[in-house]
């Protein structure tokens, strides 16, 4: 019998920046910065992803509607009450996200991403 490996949820986001980004002060006191990253497939329509990057250092807000940025995260899906029904929201909840010009960094990131899903994996 084949033992089962760990679940993973990870997310590579590569895009622009449809508006600026916006924090917020949660009640538990850490902030929360949201952004929405749009992407273009060669094919269809462009779709547009809610990200929450939080507790992100100072430069998250110097980002410009525009930009170009690759996110790298994880996918959840948040409940929450509305209008006194339940409602959800799937967003993309931030680790890191870089200018997509910066190649060092990204590559970082990605190699990140690439070991959560596979730690053997070589360069």
């Amino acid at each position: 019998m084949t033992e089962r490996g760990a679940d993973v949820n990870v997310v590579i986001l590569q895009g622009t920046l449809s508006r600026p980004p916006t924090a917020r002060d949660l009640p538990s006191g850490d902030q929360m910065v949201a952004f929405e990253v749009t992407t273009r497939p060669a094919e269809g329509p462009a779709e547009t992803v809610p990200v929450c990057w939080l507790d992100p250092p100072r430069r998250a807000l110097a980002f410009v509607a525009g930009a170009e940025v690759v996110v790298t995260g994880r996918v959840r899906r948040r409940f929450f009450r509305a209008g006194g029904a339940t409602a959800s929201r799937t967003e993309v909840v931030a680790d890191t996200v870089l200018p997509a010009g910066h190649s060092a960094r990204v590559a970082t990131a990605l190699g990140r991403a690439r070991n959560a899903i596979d730690p053997d994996a070589t360069a």
